[in-house]
């Protein structure tokens, strides 16, 4: 009955507003016959930003039904870790994290770090991010894979253009009722003192978490939290969540096995590139969809290249 009650909340929730765009829809072609008469031309900016309205309001119900994902209602949890390149490659993963940040704000998407590893001279080790509201993993799945840099690196004195690599890992914060199998046999819990903002009582207290997955290698941490209970807590969500996205890309190889269809799933191929010298522009791979406003791109504006993605799956 729950599964149910959820599929039908998800079917209202892109039935009824279509019901009443259509009403709306309805009130603007009847509308429109008075631009034929005399003085009506002033009705006309209000009719153009109803339809301007409609046409996004659409657009966002279009993009609903396409996320059809048992998770994709839910919140993400987004993860960001620099490739080979040292400094460039972590300034490159710190880029990548504000511009989530920015994204998510402008979504209304409520957002939580958990995790901040900084690196030693500028930039990040890695980085855990909890964003929070409707179809935030949905939206977000498609932006799992490398990102690529391309730049006169800041850090070199020869001024010499660099390429830089940082991959982004998106996975769905689960539910309490999905089965995801973790036996406390198989983890090493580590405790740390947390670093960053909060005052004294992060380097008194060992209130940060690592936990080590030993049958896969995967290693999480939090410190988000002054509670080592809280810290831990997060982080086995997090790790739910990391083993949970692990499964469904082991079912999609088994899959396209028997298909007979090679097919590569891996986070690590390449989906988009940002260049800043030696011209501007971003460009994603899977679509094509491009900008020379990389400004724009990197302060958060990159529902382009999700909306494409998304009409692309």
């Amino acid at each position: 009955m729950q599964e149910l009650g959820t599929r039908k909340a998800r079917i209202e929730d892109v039935l009824n507003p279509l019901s009443t765009i259509g009403e709306r829809l309805a009130y603007v072609q009847d509308s429109s016959a008075m631009l034929d008469e005399e003085g009506g031309d002033v009705f006309a900016p209000e009719l153009a930003a109803e339809v301007q309205a409609l046409s996004a309001e659409l657009e966002a119900l279009e993009l609903k039904s396409l996320m059809t994902g048992t998770h994709d209602p839910g919140n993400a949890i987004l993860m960001i870790n620099p490739g080979a390149g040292g400094i460039e490659s972590q300034d490159w993963a710190r880029m990548l994290m504000r511009m989530y940040l920015m994204w998510a704000e402008n979504q209304g998407y409520k957002t939580r770090v958990l995790d901040l590893q900084e690196a030693d001279e500028a930039g990040i080790k890695s980085a855990t991010i909890s964003i929070e509201g409707p179809f935030a993993y949905g939206y977000l799945k498609v932006e799992a894979g490398v990102h690529r840099l391309v730049r006169i690196s800041p850090y070199d004195a020869n001024k010499r253009r660099h390429t830089s690599f940082s991959a982004v890992l998106v996975g769905p914060e689960l539910q309490d009722d999905v089965e995801v199998t973790i036996n406390d046999d198989d983890l090493r819990v580590d405790t740390f003192r947390a670093s960053g903002a909060g005052g004294q009582h992060v380097n008194k207290t060992a209130s940060a978490i690592r936990l080590t997955h030993m049958p896969t290698g995967l290693v999480v941490s939090c410190q988000s939290d002054r509670s080592q209970y809280r810290n831990r807590e997060t982080a086995m969500k997090i790790l739910r969540s990391r083993l949970y996205d692990i499964q469904q890309k082991e079912q999609e190889e088994e899959m396209q096995d028997m298909l007979g269809e090679k097919k590569n799933i891996s986070w690590g191929s390449q989906i988009r590139s940002y260049v800043l010298q030696p011209y501007q522009m971003v460009k994603d791979h899977r679509t094509d969809v491009e900008t020379g406003n990389v400004g724009a791109v990197l302060d958060g504006d990159i529902n382009k290249f999700i909306k494409s993605a998304l009409r692309l799956k």
